[in-house]
């Protein structure tokens, strides 16, 4: 900020300078100067001075620049608090049986978000998690990517702990369908075959009709060549969601992770993705996670979390005959939305 003013002065003060002492040795006709004379030079320092300018803007530039490759390059050398063990254990052919054993998680000390949350899933099973807001149901999903390790407790998938899993063997098993969906400046196409070594159009175009998406993406100007802009801001919130449902169905991964996968689409088009999901789950683990209990009102097991642990767990119809905590969230969205 004060580099380029500075340097600009002195480039003025400079220029006054050598007009004013040529100046005066005209009036005093010493030194051989002439009018002449005079005029030529001040062109020519100018030309000399000016160019300076043009470096201080350099320089500007080259020191913004340092700083932002510092910061870059402190985040990329940056050690990350996940690693893969030094000899990942082997896992084979991955059934889908997930357990949490007295598993305890915060964020920030003194904010517990999981208080001893035990529970298991049986393999190729469809399990929903319910809760209000800040009752762990998310943190759930993460700590399986172990996008964060567990403060205390074990988390197994087919009875091998995943700290022990290498950090690629593990997420390899798991699609996952968030409620931030994260799009790409391209096509279509591109955002739905993100990952894949080998795309298959015919398979991009079989998941995108399974998660309701193949009709609107048709109705585009390109198509499944149309650009969607950074983070598909082309596209609304629904069409976002669902893209990233098809991009997860696409990774054909033992364990299908949904987490508020449904919540910016409406209820027609939330009915036709519940009816391919049951065909789509047959094979699978799924974890879905919904605020709307519609959503997994058809699964095999729900778990009901309050402040981090596990309250209520069974069918729909098993919990609603309890009249208790999930009974209670049932009758609630019952007076806001018809069943």
């Amino acid at each position: 900020t004060v580099f380029i003013p500075l340097l600009r002065m002195a480039i003025a003060v400079g220029f006054a300078g050598v007009l004013f002492v040529g100046s005066y040795w005209v009036l005093k006709g010493t030194h051989g100067m002439t009018t002449a004379k005079l005029v030529v030079f001040s062109m020519l320092i100018q030309r000399v001075l000016w160019p300076f300018t043009r470096l201080g803007a350099t320089i500007d530039e080259y020191e913004r620049a340092k700083a932002s490759a510092k910061r870059s390059i402190d985040l990329l050398n940056t050690p990350a608090t996940i690693q893969s063990p030094l000899q990942p254990a082997p896992l084979a052919a991955c059934r889908g049986h997930i357990a949490f054993d007295q598993v305890h998680f915060s964020y920030h000390a003194g904010h517990p978000i999981l208080n001893g949350l035990s529970f298991e899933i049986s393999p190729q099973t469809v399990v929903g998690v319910v809760g209000y807001s800040g009752a762990g149901k998310s943190t759930l999903v993460k700590l399986l990517l172990r996008f964060y390790d567990p403060d205390a407790g074990v988390i197994t998938l087919d009875g091998c702990p995943i700290h022990t899993l290498g950090l690629d063997t593990l997420r390899r098993q798991i699609a996952v369908v968030s409620q931030d969906v994260y799009l790409f400046h391209g096509t279509v196409l591109d955002n739905l075959a993100y990952g894949l070594a080998e795309p298959d159009h015919d398979e991009i175009v079989l998941a995108a009709q399974q998660a309701a998406l193949h009709k609107e993406i048709m109705q585009l100007p390109a198509q499944y060549e149309t650009v969607i802009g950074e983070r598909g801001v082309t596209l609304s919130g629904g069409q976002r969601q669902r893209l990233s449902l098809a991009r997860a169905l696409l990774k054909k991964a033992p364990i299908l992770a949904l987490d508020e996968a449904t919540s910016a689409v409406d209820t027609e088009t939330e009915q036709v993705i519940q009816q391919h999901l049951r065909a789509l789950t047959q094979n699978k683990t799924a974890l879905i996670i919904a605020h709307r209990l519609s959503t997994i009102r058809e699964a095999d097991h729900i778990l009901v979390l309050q402040s981090g642990q596990l309250v209520e767990a069974g069918r729909h119809e098993d919990l609603i005959a309890k009249q208790g905590y999930y009974a209670d969230l049932w009758r609630a969205q019952q007076t806001r939305l018809p069943e």
